[in-house]
């Protein structure tokens, strides 16, 4: 069976014409020393761990907003997920021009002659497109989501998830399938002598050739300069909003961290989850053998904590914040439940993905989780949950519910 597979693998397919080989199909069309192994290689390793930073981080993400039974996020320190998903989003966007300068190092590919040799080299040429697809699938419209705008049909999260695992399944592939030029376009050398086979003499003759050769083009170094300032400008311009201190010099980041309301980013308004109407009846569940039903004002009776913790979007925005409130353990003893139940949180927005979210035991029990009232030293406005939300440390802001109305035992 094996014998087979690989025959039919390494059968040679017809050649076309000679009379098509025009345009970009003629030889010596790319003489660029810049398409070849030794760049597409460098330039693609550092590709490479870019999307490994963005899987993991990914994968991290997803599994705190999708949690399985083996898989369990610590409430501490409370800046993990922070740093995580501003790695996510900052590794992400430094991808696309790192992709960018892939392409083009590896365009001429597309117009070797002949196109496909073998039956391997079609499957080959086929997964690549999978990659390239994947890719930019997971690129672009991670950058319309940290936007928030959504002009697909597809639910984002889920679709970027799913697509997470082709890319980096193609990604193995390619590599696997790839690794002997791999191996030659990383070696101390370049590509022409590890190729060849030649001494260091030898290769260090053949570099100076195709230095040589670059004349009229791109030299080597401003190439690898001008990518390496692509990648820094991309990173400056935008990774202030998960880091504080380049804020001000983050001019294309979608949100700056102490902008808005009371000193903070909003992701989403009173007026979007139609909560801008609550009035005195408004009460604070906490179900369990002593159920409560607290008014704002015997809330406020409880023994008031303060805490400096983080907002960590998804979308990678992050800023810092102080809020006051109730300790969430202190309710659930009240409401004679352990401090470390696991609760569902359900807010007064009636519909949404993310109008309920489960509080685990290490967030449930931890002294820095709070049903606020209060940010920045002003009671909360609107459109950052007022008259309660819940705060916690270590979680995403899409699951740190506002206009909290219920704490239900899981």
């Amino acid at each position: 069976m094996s014998s087979a597979l690989d025959r039919l693998l390494g059968a040679r397919v017809p050649g076309p014409p000679e009379a098509l080989r025009r345009g970009p199909f003629r030889a010596g069309k790319f003489p660029s020393p810049l398409h070849s192994e030794r760049r597409s290689a460098r330039v693609g390793l550092w590709l490479g761990v870019a999307f490994a930073i963005c899987f993991v981080t990914g994968l991290i993400s997803h599994l705190i907003q999708n949690p399985s039974g083996w898989f369990v996020w610590p409430a501490s320190p409370a800046w993990l997920y922070r740093f995580t998903q501003g790695l996510h989003v900052a590794a992400g966007l430094a991808a696309i021009p790192l992709l960018l300068v892939k392409l083009w190092a590896v365009y001429p590919k597309l117009f070797e002659w002949p196109p496909a040799g073998s039956v391997s080299r079609v499957v080959s040429r086929l997964s690549i497109l999978v990659l390239v697809g994947a890719a930019a699938m997971q690129l672009v419209t991670g950058v319309i989501n940290t936007a928030q705008w959504y002009p697909f049909g597809f639910f984002f999260t889920t679709a970027h998830y799913w697509t997470g695992w082709i890319a980096i399944g193609a990604v193995a592939v390619h590599v696997g399938a790839k690794a002997p030029e791999i191996r030659r376009g990383l070696a101390r050398r370049g590509t022409p002598g590890a190729a060849a086979g030649l001494t260091a003499e030898q290769a260090t003759e053949r570099e100076a050739v195709d230095e040589a050769a670059e004349t009229g083009s791109v030299p080597r170094r401003a190439f690898v300069l001008a990518a390496g300032l692509g990648v820094g400008a991309v990173t400056l311009t935008t990774v202030g909003q998960s880091f504080s201190p380049l804020g001000q010099v983050s001019v294309l980041a979608p949100r700056q961290p102490g902008v808005g309301p009371q000193a903070l980013p909003v992701r989403q308004t009173a007026r979007a989850a139609r909560v801008t109407d609550v009035g005195p009846e408004y009460r604070l569940v906490i179900e369990g053998p002593n159920r409560l039903e607290l008014t704002l004002d015997e809330l406020a009776q409880f023994t008031q904590r303060t805490e400096r913790l983080p907002i960590a979007c998804v979308e990678g925005w992050s800023a810092d914040a102080t809020w006051t409130g109730v300790r969430l353990g202190d309710l659930l003893e009240e409401a004679g439940l352990a401090r470390d139940t696991e609760v569902a949180v359900e807010s007064l927005q009636e519909g949404g993905l993310y109008r309920r979210s489960i509080v685990a035991p290490p967030h449930a029990r931890s002294p820095r989780t709070l049903l606020a009232t209060g940010l920045n030293g002003s009671p909360l406005v609107p459109d950052h949950g007022y008259p309660v939300r819940l705060i916690a440390p270590n979680r995403p802001g899409v699951m740190q519910t506002k206009w909290v109305t219920k704490v239900t035992p899981v």
